[in-house]
């Protein structure tokens, strides 16, 4: 583990900021929000990071496949307190989404709402771990040379990973709080099943406790589709990116969409185009078809709603009514979490302030609903 200088730390700010992240929130530009770009970034609130890599010998798959040294990225910020009998008391474990990374969380609009002094996940108060999941980010994927041989990873495995991580990697026995948005929600669920008296609270945000089905897993599907037909993939041993990860990406920009704040901030022709044409260039400059096509499949297999019943600690689930791929009209979540036995599901309204699917990322919307958790979880 090591930690950044200030500068490289107001460096790392910046990065983030402008990343782009598959299911995640591409940020919008000073030209969509009508505002000049700052001079300078502003100083971040909360600590900088700690980074870190942790591997794994011999890491055996669902699948059977084993990976001979699996690495996992990580960032966390604070340090882990202990109780009298040794176990941890103040860790929270925060879940990217799909194409993402921990580091999607160290922008203004998450942390600075978060981690900073006196703030509900304070830095100074709480050990925040923030892991690139296997297949993304800085952790072991396919583009780093096993292509399309890489292990077919799901849900399950990415959840095991992560408590290795967490157990072996880290010292950490025990959870104050899992958090996770869009694929990240969804192995929150599936870490509040698979270990269910390893944290004391839940606060999945913006997916579904259901098997990925319907329109979420058709537009899933014609993604992958649309790489896995194009001859230019050549089974993952391609040359240059496929074309038909041009496809895919506009498939993504799609359901990330917030149809709200696009027709405000692009309302002419011209500027919509502009804006499809930037995106588009940004994620295929950033984006490998062969980890897209595994970082999408990992869904395949994820189905908590069966167990359910068996999860035993608080759970505030919070979808956004301009979602495109958790659209509130299926009724699924008000159906699923009545099966859990301290669940609450919230369905924050269309505003001036959702992002569609990305307002998972935009604390100060939400925010209010973790205070609760929090309080109704403290033991």
């Amino acid at each position: 583990m090591r930690t950044i200088s200030s500068k490289m730390w107001q460096r790392a700010i910046l990065l983030t900021a402008t990343a782009i992240f598959v299911l995640g929130v591409p940020p919008r530009t000073h030209a969509q929000s009508g505002t000049p770009p700052p001079q300078q970034p502003a100083a971040p609130t909360w600590p900088p990071p700690k980074d870190g890599d942790f591997a794994v010998k011999d890491f055996r798959f669902g699948s059977g496949e084993v990976l001979p040294q699996m690495n996992l990225h990580y960032a966390t910020l604070g340090t882990p307190q202990r109780d009298a009998s040794g176990r941890v008391t103040n860790a929270v474990l925060i879940l990217h989404g799909t194409g993402g990374s921990g580091r999607q969380f160290l922008q203004q609009q998450f942390a600075g709402e978060l981690f900073g002094p006196g703030q509900l996940l304070d830095a100074t108060r709480y050990f925040i771990i923030l892991p690139d999941n296997v297949g993304h980010g800085r952790s072991s994927k396919p583009s780093e040379g096993l292509r399309a041989k890489f292990p077919h990873y799901d849900y399950d495995d990415m959840v095991r990973a992560q408590h290795l991580l967490l157990s072996e990697g880290l010292g950490v026995n025990h959870l104050r709080l899992v958090m996770g948005t869009s694929m990240g929600c969804m192995h929150s669920f599936v870490w509040s099943e698979t270990y269910p008296d390893f944290m004391d609270a839940l606060m999945p945000l913006a997916c579904l406790p259901v098997e990925i089905a319907g329109r979420n897993r058709m537009w899933r599907k014609m993604s992958l589709d649309a790489i896995r037909t194009d001859p230019e993939w050549q089974n993952g041993d391609y040359t240059a990116q496929p074309r038909g990860l041009r496809t895919a990406i506009y498939m993504l920009l799609i359901a990330g969409s917030a149809p709200l704040q696009m027709q405000k901030n692009l309302p002419t022709r011209a500027q919509a185009e502009k804006y499809l044409d930037d995106q588009l260039q940004a994620r295929l400059a950033s984006t490998d078809a062969n980890d897209f096509l595994f970082q999408v499949d990992a869904s395949r297999n994820y189905n908590p709603a069966p167990q359910l019943d068996k999860i035993l600690v608080p759970v505030m689930f919070i979808n956004s009514a301009d979602d495109f791929i958790n659209p509130p009209e299926l009724g699924i979540a008000e159906r699923e979490i009545a099966k859990v036995k301290r669940g609450r599901f919230i369905l924050i309204p269309i505003s001036d302030e959702t992002r569609g699917h990305g307002t998972h990322t935009r604390a100060r919307v939400w925010k209010q609903y973790l205070e609760e958790l929090l309080r109704i979880s403290a033991k």
